[in-house]
């Protein structure tokens, strides 16, 4: 599955409660043996973020963490070199 969204898609993001070296770094290393980043596929990685996050709701703690919809919806933005306020989407 990786490899076809790879094939149809300009850029894949990984979003996990990992570290860095997770789920990322398999689906990244899984591209590289197949030859997947050789047409200039856009990776990115979001994971959360090395210091302490309070306790709070779900979506507030996801949000201070970077991983809210808005943070992968400027994430992908931005591998596409777009612009989210020329788009219409407010952060």
């Amino acid at each position: 599955m990786v490899l076809q969204l790879a094939r149809e898609h300009e850029v894949v993001i990984t979003v996990e409660e990992g570290a860095v070296g997770g789920f990322g770094a398999q689906v990244l290393q899984a591209l590289a043996e197949h030859g997947a980043l050789d047409r200039g596929l856009k990776v990115r990685a979001m994971v959360l973020p090395d210091r302490f996050i309070d306790q709070d709701s779900p979506a507030a703690m996801y949000a201070q963490a970077g991983l809210d919809a808005n943070a992968i919806v400027a994430k992908a933005f931005a591998a596409l070199g777009k612009d989210l306020t020329r788009a219409g989407i407010r952060q």
